[in-house]
């Protein structure tokens, strides 16, 4: 019970990241572009990156979501113009994570920012801190089922990368880089295996299942939150998928 009472505010935090990271995943698959994530994802994380190298973490939100933006600006624009368009993506990663590199290589503490950067302990997540996502999760959330089955051509592709930008702009200070991957991917994946439950529902319960068991894993066992989430979510698909094999969904 206490570690239940301990931890309350990072279990609600997972879920919502879960919530949220499963709606795109389910769209990130099915467009087979699986990399689009995490390519935003490493944009975003420069301007993470940015605030903490020039401002001393000022401007942390503004500086992550300009460069998310690029990102998804960037994919958007490459899905018109380029014909591999996942070579073209890998290729985003690789400038986004170099970049950070780059940035980060004359720290003293380069190392440290980039490991936190790509997979953050949200183990000890306070109550204060769980307003900003419930709030643009809600909001993100709410904009993606009313209006992007609505829209078609650009204004469809723009709504989407402008909202999976947003999104990410939040989750990657919140949770780290591979940790986004994993949350959109890994469940929409394991959801999109089995035909007897609504995708999205599966999703939701089975990357909160996950997520919730990896936390108290890292927690008992004193291992890096964020990297335990990224290997747990990730044997369960590697191994899910192996097993599963031609009885997955179409």
């Amino acid at each position: 019970m206490s570690l239940i009472v301990l931890l309350y505010p990072a279990f609600i935090l997972a879920i919502l990241l879960v919530f949220i990271h499963a709606i795109f995943g389910l769209e990130i698959i099915k467009r087979g572009v699986i990399f689009t994530d995490l390519a935003i994802g490493q944009f975003a994380a420069i301007g993470v990156a940015m605030s903490l190298l020039f401002f001393d973490g000022k401007y942390s939100f503004a500086l992550t979501f300009v460069f998310a933006f690029i990102g998804a600006g960037l994919i958007t624009l490459a899905s018109y113009r380029v014909k591999h368009i996942e070579a073209f993506i890998g290729m985003l990663y690789a400038l986004g994570a170099s970049g950070i590199i780059v940035l980060l290589s004359n720290t003293t503490q380069g190392t440290e920012l980039f490991n936190k950067l790509q997979a953050t302990d949200i183990l000890f997540t306070t109550t204060s801190d769980l307003w900003e996502p419930l709030i643009l999760y809600g909001f993100v959330a709410t904009v993606f089922f009313l209006f992007y089955h609505k829209l078609t051509g650009v204004a469809k592709e723009l709504l989407f990368f402008s909202l999976l930008a947003l999104t990410v702009t939040s989750s990657v200070q919140l949770a780290g880089v591979l940790v986004v991957f994993v949350l959109l991917i890994v469940p929409a994946f394991l959801a999109l295996m089995q035909s007897k439950f609504r995708p999205l529902a599966f999703s939701w319960v089975m990357g909160s299942v996950l997520i919730i068991v990896s936390m108290i894993l890292s927690y008992t066992m004193d291992l890096p939150t964020g990297y335990t989430i990224v290997f747990i979510a990730s044997l369960i698909g590697v191994l899910s998928a192996l097993v599963v094999g031609n009885n997955s969904r179409e």
